[in-house]
């Protein structure tokens, strides 16, 4: 399959985005691990999300939709109830967990399975089970659990047998929010304090929900304390849009010479808006609108407006909290005057693809000024794109990049594998078509 995107004369409009994958993940999976019912609103259709759904249903929790949005109006999403026995009584699974292609399912699961005393194997598709799992595996492994896998226990499948676990003082090697929220999850259960030692700050959703549902959690700078819980509340959860699907937007309006366009019900955690600062930094214009706070959670509306655009240096502790959106990021900067450095993002290529590899590939093709570098990307910024034949390599943020392209470019962009999109953002070409049809 292909799909074809024209230049756009003109961007404008109102989009509600996707609901946030990561607070979609954590809402089912932290719920999962108190007794009781919990109702969850606007959770995401994303196919990563529905993967959670169905691993958890296989460890006896049950979910169940109560209101379901078509596609065709709006961004698609679910309300669901979920009824869960607790953590203590979860119950062993007798098929094979099936992430599929979502690394926040995996890690996040693996930290819940190693508190559970029985045997589970969890997998995913081709592209996941080539991504390393040792960095929850060995510290989870320190803890007590047994954990077997392939490539001395880094890639799955990955059969665990946790219960029995210790806290532990563990100095995490990258800051990942994924690792964290594996790690905090287990120590809920273990015997003894954990103590987790960032080397910077990354995405807390997790720490916000769980200490909402009573959790014992403290953070001092870095430094991430937890306390095992004996009992956990379960908590209603309504999810916002999700500010890396608000990214591509964010690029279109802000990089097209004729665009404004308003995104509604952003989430705007600490640990995610790192987009916000890149853009703003390279001096795109972006009003935040009707701030507030549900869930525990801060969210805006915003207006992206059409802005001249300027290369900027991009690294340290600044990458954690934009490692989703580079790839985007690499496309603001083939627009903007001067050179962009992206450092310190080697992260990057383990995840859905190579992403420093596969963005460098693809934007070549449509004529960019780029570079690969070991840890990042350098761009030229040309203010010009030719357009061209590209693929997505089945990378669902690649995909998204490469349609924005499209509405910038000086010409036509054709994009194989354009389905891949669906993993986190369903309703894109239909909101792609929304903001360009006038």
């Amino acid at each position: 399959m292909t799909q074809q995107i024209q230049p756009a004369k003109e961007l404008s409009g109102t989009i509600s985005l996707p609901p946030d994958k990561s607070i979609s993940h954590r809402s089912v999976i932290l719920n999962s691990l108190a007794e009781g019912t919990a109702s969850i609103k606007n959770y995401s259709t994303a196919s990563d999300c529905q993967a959670t759904i169905m691993c958890l249903r296989e460890l006896g929790i049950q979910i169940e939709y109560e209101v379901e949005t078509p596609i065709g109006k709006g961004n698609p999403s679910n309300n669901l109830s979920l009824v869960s026995p607790g953590q203590r009584g979860l119950i062993e699974p007798t098929s094979i967990l099936d992430a599929q292609n979502s690394g926040t399912t995996m890690r996040l699961l693996m930290g819940l399975l190693a508190s559970t005393g029985f045997f589970s194997v969890i997998t995913g598709d081709g592209s996941l089970r080539s991504r390393p799992m040792s960095r929850i595996a060995a510290p989870l492994s320190l803890m007590g659990a047994s954990i077997m896998g392939r490539n001395h226990n880094s890639l799955a499948p990955l059969g665990i047998h946790g219960g029995s676990l210790s806290g532990i003082d563990y100095n995490m090697p990258v800051a990942s929010a994924q690792v964290k929220s594996a790690l905090i999850i287990a120590s809920l259960f273990a015997n003894g304090e954990t103590i987790l030692h960032q080397p910077a700050l990354s995405r807390d959703h997790t720490e916000r929900m769980l200490t909402s549902m009573g959790a014992s959690i403290t953070e001092d700078k870095l430094d991430i304390l937890v306390q095992p819980t004996e009992s956990l509340k379960p908590v209603d959860v309504t999810i916002p849009g999700d500010i890396s699907s608000g990214a591509f937007w964010m690029v279109a309006a802000t990089a097209h010479p004729n665009a404004r366009l308003r995104l509604d019900n952003v989430v705007m955690n600490p640990g995610r808006t790192g987009i916000l600062e890149v853009l703003e930094a390279m001096g795109a214009k972006i009003t935040r609108n009707n701030t507030r706070v549900t869930g525990g959670e801060p969210i805006c509306d915003l207006v992206v407006e059409s802005a001249e655009l300027s290369g900027v240096e991009i690294g340290g502790d600044l990458i954690p909290r934009t490692i989703d959106e580079i790839p985007i990021i690499a496309l603001a900067a083939c627009f903007a005057k001067g050179k962009t450095t992206i450092k310190d993002a080697s992260e990057l290529r383990v995840k859905e693809s190579d992403r420093i590899s596969t963005t460098v590939e693809e934007l070549s093709r449509l004529g960019a000024d780029i570079e690969e570098l070991p840890d990042g990307i350098s761009i030229n910024g040309t203010g010009f794109l030719s357009g061209g034949e590209c693929k997505s390599h089945g990378d669902h943020r690649l995909a998204m990049t490469l349609a924005i392209a499209g509405l910038l470019a000086k010409g036509p962009v054709s994009i194989s594998e354009p389905e891949a999109v669906s993993v986190s953002y369903p309703n894109f070409w239909d909101d792609l078509k929304s903001i360009t049809s006038l």
